[in-house]
């Protein structure tokens, strides 16, 4: 019989949430074991190797991690870790491939607008100000630094060091609230523009314009308008091994292969963990980076939790999985090729609706040892519902028939693609499930900015805290990173969140 072993906390996997949140606790000098059940960190942003071809396994978008400027949380956290990742600064940031043509996204509002005036000199006015009133939110939000962030009172100490900010966020607080479609609304009449903005979060978020909250789209524009959008050098896996760099610079411990079976709950309490190899860990605080489901429904008895706590959380409403395409493929002749690109199909379709706005990720343009020499690697993705997918007679059929309009979209970027392919894998939302453990394949809560905010990271049960896209501050890099923020200052007082910041502040004037 193992002998259990004794940590400060336990953190059940290493997505990005799960990473953060570890190392932190790590840098206040907690003792820290993160747990995670595959045999390679990241979760949904981990990156895996396939015939010399380097693909990112998730998110593909990603700012501010090597500008100084930038006020990206997970820049700041890999700041007081003391990393850092290689970034390649880029622009345009991608091309929007529409039904009425091609539309280049830039950084700076001003050249954005330029374009948008091509289709809709009206709406290119419209959106102005429409990005304007996010402006308005972000300038205060930007002074406030994440790191220093918690969902506590123990806040309100950190919040009056920024008296000016405040002031200024006065105005605001009930933009802070609201979704993004209520700005629209007020500003946006532009039937076209309306639609681009419903794009640009649903790029974000999941959810269009009505089911976004204001705050993260503010926070968006407003990066773009001062600091330098980049993507890490030697892909996601680049990240996600500098946050594992810092989780074990400051003695924290990173265990792979090793599968959570069981969250163990005494008197409400939560005690430890029980592994699916044998053996348990022991500890006062469980973190779980699992999604809102597993958590409650897979690493929990019924018995844990309150009965109507459980029903109403496990009737929370998921983000569709993903078709995704990761394939390697000849370079010859794509000199001029972009790295991002997103097709809409059709206008007479919901922009939501299963393979009608496809992504599409090049990132070996701007980082060439992803791939072999002339080679380069693409990942496309659209959105997948759950229903009907089974692992049948059918499935391999199946995989290719959904698969079809991401390769249609591939093709108004590269038109030979299907000629070019060394390496294909179609991944479904059975694959999602399998290799990244989420309930249905799902990359998150949907919860729609009208009907309330995300939930905090608490649970019913003592010491039980959770982290990742199905928390506040909800789905996406920033956003998760963020909810690690949160969820490790909870776990300690406030003076040392100051002591924290104060280390960044240093580290930053240096």
């Amino acid at each position: 019989m193992n002998e259990a072993t004794t940590a400060d906390v336990i953190v059940i996997g290493s997505g990005i949430g799960g990473l953060v949140a570890g190392a932190l606790l790590a840098r206040y000098g907690k003792r820290v074991i993160i747990c995670e059940s595959h045999t390679i960190p990241g979760g949904a942003a981990h990156g895996f190797e396939r015939q010399g071809f380097k693909f990112d396994s998730g998110p593909s978008f990603f700012s501010g991690l090597g500008d100084p400027v930038s006020r990206n949380p997970l820049r700041q956290v890999l700041d007081v870790l003391e990393e850092s990742v290689s970034a390649i600064a880029y622009e345009p940031l991608g091309h929007y491939h529409l039904p009425e043509g091609t539309l280049p996204i830039y950084r700076k509002l001003a050249d954005y607008q330029r374009e948008v005036a091509r289709f809709t000199p009206q709406g290119a006015k419209e959106l102005g100000a429409f990005v304007q009133r996010l402006y308005d939110l972000y300038e205060p939000l930007k002074q406030i630094p994440a790191l220093g962030l918690r969902p506590d009172l123990g806040v309100v100490p950190f919040l009056l060091r920024y008296p000016a900010a405040l002031l200024r966020l006065l105005p605001q607080l009930g933009a802070v609230q609201q979704s993004v479609g209520t700005i629209l609304d007020r500003t946006v009449q532009d039937p076209w523009v309306r639609q681009l903005v419903d794009l640009e979060c649903f790029l974000l978020s999941g959810l269009k314009a009505h089911g976004t909250i204001a705050p993260e789209v503010a926070f968006v524009f407003g990066e773009r308008e001062t600091a330098s959008v980049d993507y890490p050098q030697g892909g996601s896996e680049a990240l996600i091994n500098a946050l594992v760099r810092g989780l074990k610079k400051w003695s924290g411990e990173l265990r792979l292969g090793t599968h959570v079976e069981q969250i163990q709950v005494q008197g409400g309490r939560a005690t430890g963990v029980t592994l699916r190899k044998g053996g348990t860990l022991q500890a006062p605080v469980i973190i779980s980076n699992a999604t809102l489901w597993d958590t409650y429904a897979q690493l929990l008895q019924p018995e844990d939790l309150p009965a109507r706590f459980r029903q109403e959380a496990l009737s929370t409403p998921a983000v569709d999985s993903f078709m995704h395409l990761h394939l390697g493929i000849d370079g010859t002749g794509l000199e001029h090729l972009t790295v991002h690109h997103v097709v809409v199909h059709s206008r007479s379709r919901d922009l939501t609706a299963p393979g009608n706005t496809c992504m599409i990720s090049i990132p070996s343009v701007l980082d060439p040892k992803l791939a072999p020499a002339g080679k380069h690697v693409v990942h496309a993705y659209t959105l997948e519902p759950w229903t009907g997918w089974q692992r049948d007679d059918a499935y391999s059929a199946r995989k290719r028939e959904r698969a079809e309009s991401l390769y249609c979209a591939l093709e108004k970027v590269i038109p030979d693609i299907r000629d070019r392919i060394d390496v294909e894998l179609i991944g479904t939302p059975l694959t999602h499930q399998r290799y990244l453990r989420r309930y249905q394949g799902t990359y998150g809560a949907a919860i729609e900015a009208s009907t309330g905010l995300f939930p905090n990271g608490k649970t019913p049960i003592s010491g039980l805290l959770r982290v990742g896209d199905s928390t506040l501050p909800g789905i996406g890099v920033p956003a998760v990173a963020a909810s690690g923020i949160l969820c490790a200052n909870s776990l300690v007082t406030p003076s040392q969140t100051v002591a924290l910041m104060s280390a960044l502040t240093s580290g930053r004037s240096q």
